[in-house]
């Protein structure tokens, strides 16, 4: 007695669609086709054919999960034994798998509308647009209704006529022995009608390219390489298919005098050799104004200081980032007598050897 449930290699409370699925699988892999000569594959293939073909069927499953065996089905509607198991469930499976692949499958099936064509727009934007969001101005050339036809592609008005080459279905079948091979309909496009008297300005496809102006709204906190997506304001869709989307893909100019990490913001700012050795108060550029920078005394060139809550906040609200400042020393290129002679003061008075001090420094990184 067969167990048909372990031929498919599923449990018995299996559900349609894992039986399917097992199914599918199994027949693949012992085809005749791919298993040329090999009668070992050849029984496989029958063998899984039969189970799938009773479990398939709720009544002879029924029958089949009592009494353990298809004896008896005969005369019940449900047909007769295994002998009456053919490659019916097969093909039409089959039928259904090739459809996945080469885009058709058996049957008559709807025609598609091809929903129209998805867009990109590069937009570029300022750091302070990023920043504090804007709502920016763009043109959009597309594929849209035809105003003379109303998007039908028929000059008078006519409703289009069901393609005589697929009756409709948009797929021309190819039945090659258990392979059954849809493609799309090459007179109708798979649009599975045609326009008996194309429109002269659209030509029958009921679209024309258009320019179209949008408004696009940049939240505040974008970042660069962000894409933001419009809904439905990409190209229309061929006779009253839905549009398609607009993408738009967002670069950040860069900033002269900013950079950006993140939700940080980042600058250098010069001071004086005065205010780094005495300690004093700056004015900072910020991305709203001007803010006061406190620069304690002995600050060496290159040090790093924050202000909070001066950068860029996320996008949909929540905390700013940080302003991170760096100071470097200005050194004056031309200097006047007066200045001369105080620097030439202050290097006699202080008696320091930058460079003794230097060296002395090296002999211990090197001499432990």
């Amino acid at each position: 007695m067969k167990d048909y449930y372990n031929i498919l290699e599923v449990e018995r409370g299996a559900t349609p669609d894992e039986l399917k699925s097992a199914y599918r699988k199994m027949a693949l892999k012992y085809h005749p086709d791919r298993n040329s000569g090999n009668k070992d594959a050849e029984e496989k293939f029958k063998e899984i054919n039969e189970a799938y073909s009773c479990l398939s069927d709720a009544k002879k499953r029924a029958h089949y999960d009592r009494f353990g065996t298809m004896e008896g089905m005969a005369g019940m509607g449900g047909g007769g034994g295994a002998a009456d198991f053919g490659f019916g469930a097969f093909t039409d499976i089959f039928d259904d798998f090739l459809g996945d692949i080469f885009g058709g499958g058996g049957g008559q099936r709807r025609p598609r509308t091809r929903r129209g064509a998805d867009q990109r727009y590069d937009l570029d934007i300022t750091l302070m647009e990023a920043a504090f969001g804007a709502e920016k101005k763009i043109s959009i050339p597309r594929m849209e209704s035809c105003d003379k036809c109303g998007g039908s592609g028929s000059a008078s008005g006519k409703a289009p006529q069901t393609c005589q080459q697929c009756n409709g279905s948009g797929q021309v079948r190819f039945q090659q022995g258990f392979f059954a091979v849809s493609r799309t309909c090459g007179k109708c496009g798979g649009a599975g009608v045609v326009v008996a008297d194309p429109c002269g300005e659209c030509g029958g496809s009921g679209r024309t390219k258009k320019t179209r102006n949008l408004s696009v709204k940049i939240p505040a906190g974008i970042d660069v390489n962000t894409r933001l997506k419009m809904t439905s304001e990409g190209e229309t869709g061929e006779r009253g298919a839905p549009p398609g989307d607009l993408y738009i893909f967002v670069n950040v100019i860069e900033h002269p005098f900013f950079k950006r990490h993140e939700r940080d913001i980042y600058c250098e700012v010069p001071i004086s050799y005065p205010t780094a050795v005495l300690g004093g108060e700056i004015e900072v550029p910020t991305l709203k104004g001007v803010s006061k920078l406190k620069i304690p005394q002995s600050t060496q060139s290159g040090e790093q200081f924050k202000l909070r809550g001066e950068g860029v906040q996320r996008v949909g609200g929540g905390a700013r980032g940080d302003q991170l400042v760096r100071v470097y020393i200005d050194i004056p290129k031309k200097i006047t007598p007066r200045q001369r002679e105080l620097l030439e003061e202050y290097a006699s008075i202080s008696g320091d050897d930058v460079q003794k001090t230097f060296r002395e420094k090296l002999k211990e990184m090197f001499t432990g």
